[in-house]
């Protein structure tokens, strides 16, 4: 889960992409980064953290141009501190192109392998964003036979990633000299969308992982990218598009509507809000099968992304809402922090609760999802704490069962408290009284009840089926090896001051080696 954007204006573009990835911060709080080109040199600087601290006054200054890209990332393969593995990555041959990837590449280290043996391309890091970046750089290679590009073999270069590349990625690209790429893999796990703003010296064209950065910035939405195709914005501001797959199917990872997207977003045609609302009347029927409805005092939602659907399951069963717990707004996400002992710390200074809404209450508890568990046990303590004499808790989710492999960090099966529980043992677990979980078939109902022809869906994590079809026992039991193996190593540079930074200016004439 990473945030991208891509923007060619008739203006410097270094504030657009900054306001964009601000909007973006909730799909990563690792690193940022932005490139910008000025005619055929680039200017990137990247750095780990938040986006504010990122960039200073003297950064923004340093990136001119009217077309850029930008990068907010949350780190799922690689280590979560190498700084090297910020993005946008860089490469200059055959062509000059930086680009940023959201998502997880399945056969990246198959890919290692072919750029080594046979494409003769060294790839730097763990990332498997730079893996990308060279085999599209070999496919523009070898679709231009090293000359000029054209719109047909930029195309003919995006088929040859989808041929060879699996799993999740939407993607933004700068080739310099050319104009701004976009593309999204065949099975569209990850979203993309691009709007227009039309201004006196021309249309501009901005490219996001989601539509509240179009709302934001003053774009109009024209539509999402389609799985497998390929958007290309040339240097006259003329936009180009092609479906760039053999066989392309519509299956988004249904994760960004429980819980990574914002609820202002629309994706692929479904209004996140919306959805959620959804899933809060399906849960609603559900609770009322498994815990007297009369013996629920107050419905409390673990804020935020768990709110709208705690607000119309609290409709529909007739229950007041309550806001219960205060969140602190400046402390990250839980889930994706390493180390237990972190997140368990982070639960108590992210949140506090409002005790007069617990004392001597039977209370519904409603989060969107329940991951490692953790979260969700320091609450139910919380509650207790506050006076609660009873705690039921209710999953928007159901219970998250597998790895997620593309792009969402619940790589390891251990770390899962679903994994080997049903739900009386999950329940005792967390503590809570009661543990109500959606039904799957429910949460897709709670999205195809607004768009009808959306039926398939990567819900992986709580299903086990991969929709790339490459996913067995032997690369799960390999991620989780390779987890455990890293994680002893990565520390937390607190010895730094933590604003450590690159600033880089790359002349890029195309096809300079």
């Amino acid at each position: 889960m990473c945030g991208i954007l891509g923007v060619m204006a008739t203006s410097p573009v270094n504030q657009l992409l900054y306001d964009g990835l601000m909007v973006l911060q909730h799909r990563g709080q690792d690193a940022a980064g932005i490139a910008t080109v000025e005619g055929n040199t680039f200017h990137l600087h990247k750095g780990p953290g938040l986006v504010r601290d990122v960039f200073r006054t003297r950064n923004m200054r340093a990136l001119p141009g009217n077309a850029g890209i930008g990068h907010v990332r949350y780190p799922t393969a690689g280590s979560a501190y190498n700084f090297a593995e910020a993005q946008p990555f860089y490469v200059n041959s055959p062509f000059g192109i930086v680009l940023g990837h959201n998502g997880n590449l399945t056969n990246a280290e198959q890919l290692k392998g072919e750029m080594f043996r046979l494409d003769r391309r060294h790839i730097n890091t763990n990332s498997d964003s730079e893996v990308l970046l060279n085999v599209l750089a070999h496919e523009l290679q070898a679709a231009s036979h090293g000359y000029e590009l054209d719109i047909d073999s930029i195309f003919q270069a995006v088929a040859g990633v989808h041929r060879r590349c699996r799993g999740a990625y939407a993607v933004v690209a700068l080739i310099a000299g050319y104009g701004l790429l976009a593309f999204r893999d065949p099975n569209g796990i990850r979203p993309l969308v691009y709007g227009q703003n039309e201004t006196p010296d021309g249309m501009e064209y901005l490219v996001s992982s989601e539509s509240v950065a179009l709302d934001t910035l003053g774009f109009q939405m024209v539509r999402d990218i389609e799985p497998g195709e390929a958007v290309f914005i040339d240097l006259q501001h003329q936009l180009h598009s092609r479906q760039c797959a053999q066989q392309a199917t519509y299956a988004p990872c249904i994760f960004e509507y429980v819980y990574l997207a914002r609820p202002d977003s629309v994706i692929d045609g479904v209004s996140v809000y919306e959805s959620r609302l959804a899933m809060g009347e399906f849960l609603a029927e559900k609770v009322k099968k498994h815990i007297p409805v009369d013996e629920i005092d107050v419905v409390i939602p673990i804020p935020d992304s768990s709110r709208p659907s705690a607000m119309q399951l609290a409709q529909a069963l007739g229950i007041p809402f309550r806001e219960g717990f205060v969140k602190n707004r400046y402390v990250g996400r839980t889930f994706i922090m390493p180390g237990q002992a972190m997140r368990k710390k982070s639960v108590r200074q992210k949140l506090n609760t409002v005790g007069q809404e617990f004392k001597g209450k039977r209370v519904l508890l409603v989060d969107d999802s329940i991951v490692r568990g953790t979260t969700s046990r320091e609450i139910v303590d919380m509650a207790r704490a506050a006076g609660a004499i009873k705690v039921y808790f209710a999953s928007a989710a159901p219970p998250v069962r597998f790895p997620n492999v593309y792009g969402i960090d619940m790589p390891t099966r251990a770390e899962l408290i679903a994994t080997g529980r049903d739900d009386a043992g999950i329940a005792s677990e967390i503590g809570a009284d009661a543990l109500v979980y959606q039904d799957l078939e429910a949460l897709k109902q709670s999205i195809t009840s607004i768009r009808s022809d959306l039926t398939v869906f990567d819900a992986s994590c709580f299903d086990g089926c991969y929709i790339t079809g490459d996913i067995d026992e032997y690369y799960l039991d390999a991620v989780e090896g390779k987890r455990g193996g890293g994680k002893a190593n990565k520390g937390n540079d607190e010895d730094g001051d933590g604003k450590a930074s690159q600033q880089l200016v790359l002349g890029l004439a195309a096809g300079q080696d």
